[in-house]
């Protein structure tokens, strides 16, 4: 049954690696929750996903930008969001619009001490050294 769906969807999409990364998608999306567009009749989720593309009762487009969003690494905010965003830097002190510019002015800035691991280490022997004379 999964085959005759198939068939029917490559004439929707004619390319065979989108047809199937996008059922793919939709597939996930049923997995997650996403309501059904067409009766399930005890199918599974990719066959259900396939009959929704052949009967064009998703909309590709969305399908396509749901795909895009999941591989996005940088998360787009909305006017609302970003006011929260900013409303809790304010309070915290913290800044989420940094850009790689101040990171770099920050790596430059003299005034920063980057600690050494051994120069841990030899302040930690230092002080237990210390202490053990304070103790003895």
């Amino acid at each position: 049954m999964a085959r005759v769906t198939v068939e029917d969807c490559i004439i929707k999409i004619p390319n065979r690696f989108e047809l199937v990364v996008l059922a793919a998608q939709r597939a996930n999306d049923i997995a997650a929750g996403s309501p059904l567009t067409i009766e399930r009749n005890n199918d599974k989720n990719p066959v259900i996903a396939l009959r929704e593309i052949a009967g064009e009762t998703v909309s590709f487009d969305e399908l396509r930008r749901e795909l895009v969003d999941g591989f996005r690494q940088h998360v787009e905010l909305d006017e609302t969001e970003r006011e929260m965003a900013d409303m809790l830097s304010e309070e915290q002190g913290i800044s989420f619009a940094a850009s790689q510019e101040d990171f770099e002015d920050l790596l430059d800035d003299e005034s920063i001490n980057i600690i050494d691991a051994d120069d841990i280490n030899q302040n930690s022997f230092a002080l237990e050294e210390e202490l053990e004379e304070q103790i003895t």
